[in-house]
């Protein structure tokens, strides 16, 4: 999992899934953190037109550049249906934060892309830089 991590982080260009516009949520938190490391990166959420200084899309589909990586930050139930709604085989990586995903959301997206990220926070894996 590890290489699979530092190749992923390697990467530029990420979705955030469940980007949000409230700054106590993780969705926010990862959005930001990721920016500020100087990723290229596109919030995903139907909710929002705008986060901070990112247009917000309704849908990874949605998104005019090709992504590197997608990170989930959404509840499991929410994590199946971008599953069954986006077809995620030519990314690096399909990254599911704590809390985003169980057994059967593994397996699907596995099914997908072999590259699955899951049980590692991006928060923790990709330091702020000093």
């Amino acid at each position: 999992m590890k290489q699979l991590i530092d190749q992923a982080l390697q990467k530029k260009k990420w979705a955030v899934v469940g980007a949000s516009g409230n700054a106590q949520r993780f969705g926010y938190k990862i959005l930001k953190h990721l920016d500020r490391l100087g990723y290229e990166v596109y919030p995903v959420n139907p909710n929002y037109e705008q986060i901070a200084t990112h247009k917000c899309y309704a849908t990874l589909e949605d998104i005019p550049e090709k992504v590197d990586v997608v990170n989930v930050v959404v509840n499991p139930k929410l994590s199946k249906q971008m599953l069954e709604g986006s077809d995620l085989s030519d990314l690096s990586a399909i990254w599911f934060q704590p809390g985003s995903f169980n057994d059967e959301i593994i397996e699907m997206a596995k099914q997908q892309n072999p590259n699955v990220v899951h049980g590692h926070c991006v928060l923790v894996e990709a330091p702020p830089k000093d």
